[in-house]
């Protein structure tokens, strides 16, 4: 018999066990004994079945893989942190499962049950649902998450941009730079990251004892692309009804380039007659038709950061979270269109 054409129905007939119990051994789910699980592993190293690194991994507990949960691949602020990580755990010998969510509930659910299958040592969750099914890990793993804040502590540390005072800075710049009537565009969204943004403009708001109202959020349908045309749409209608601004805060660079573009349509000078602030930093804030001023994420630190902890409570022998909760600063990119 050559090594590398033993079949599951062979090793079954080696153990004397049937087809299924050996798949269960192999995926570690189902009822099979101790004295079971030994006979199969046994027969699977000796002969280097095809899975044989399955075999090592029920052994070890350890597969020298990790799971990467991201809502939108094709987002720039994302796509870095995954692609740094990925790097980072590539050097160390780690394979990394890359699952795009496209921000659905479902598709999150089954990647988890699926990475879960594959024993990942780990989790790393970036952004998306708030929530985390833990009920669908078999086992206690490690769960690191990028802006989401899971109810679920257990074995479990989150790292942030500094939202809330982005949000601050942000309005604050508009304020300093003589705006009277300041709006924030956002998506409706329940997202901790986005309601800190919020947070942050009511802020400072309320220490220049500017007034906050019902209508001064502006919200867009959410969407699961980029958000030029819903806010053109926002800030059209606004326009259309009488409104009268003359600052916008718009809580990604996205809503902020569509804001700037309906301005000039409607025949509205940027910086003149409205001022504009994003956040993020995308690439394209430095080179839209009018560069915009924005809050920018440190997504480099955020890659580090998380790929540190991450990799220690991975390797170190009951490794402890000090700090669960870390928040990395952030910075006011001043631009052309304030």
């Amino acid at each position: 018999m050559k090594s590398n054409q033993i079949s599951i129905k062979e090793i079954a007939k080696l153990c004397d066990v049937s087809v299924a119990t050996v798949s269960r051994v192999i995926n570690n789910n189902g009822r099979f004994s101790e004295e079971t699980r030994k006979k199969v592993l046994d027969v699977i190293e000796k002969y280097q079945y095809s899975t044989n690194t399955v075999a090592k991994t029920l052994r070890m507990n350890k597969s020298k893989t990790i799971g990467i949960i991201v809502p939108d691949i094709s987002n720039e602020f994302f796509s870095t942190i995954v692609h740094e990580i990925e790097s980072y755990f590539f050097d160390r010998g780690f394979s990394t499962f890359i699952c795009n969510t496209d921000k659905s509930k479902e598709k999150e659910m089954a990647y988890i049950t699926s990475l879960d299958s594959k024993m990942v040592d780990g989790l790393i969750c970036i952004s998306g649902q708030e929530e985390i099914e833990a009920s669908l890990l078999s086992r206690d793993i490690p769960i690191v998450t990028i802006d989401r804040r899971p109810r679920m502590t257990n074995n479990l540390a989150m790292i942030e941009s500094d939202h809330f005072n982005g949000g601050y800075l942000a309005t604050k710049h508009l304020i300093d730079r003589g705006c009277k009537s300041i709006i924030v565009l956002t998506k409706k969204s329940n997202l901790s990251s986005v309601n800190d943004r919020v947070e942050g403009f009511k802020k400072a708001l309320a220490e220049h004892s500017y007034p906050f109202t019902s209508h001064s959020i502006v919200e867009t349908a959410d969407d699961r692309k980029h958000n030029i045309e819903k806010a053109r749409n926002a800030i059209h209608e606004e326009l259309k009804n009488g409104r009268t601004f003359d600052g916008v805060f718009a809580t990604n660079d996205w809503l902020a380039l569509g804001v700037v573009r309906e301005l000039l349509d409607s025949n509205l000078k940027v910086p003149e007659d409205v001022k504009v602030v994003g956040f993020d930093d995308d690439t394209i804030a430095n080179y839209s038709e009018i560069p915009l001023t924005t809050i920018r994420q440190d997504v480099h630190k955020i890659a580090e950061v998380t790929s540190e902890l991450f990799y220690n409570l991975l390797t170190e022998e009951n490794a402890v979270i000090n700090k669960k909760h870390i928040k990395i600063p952030v910075e006011l990119i001043v631009r052309k269109t304030t």
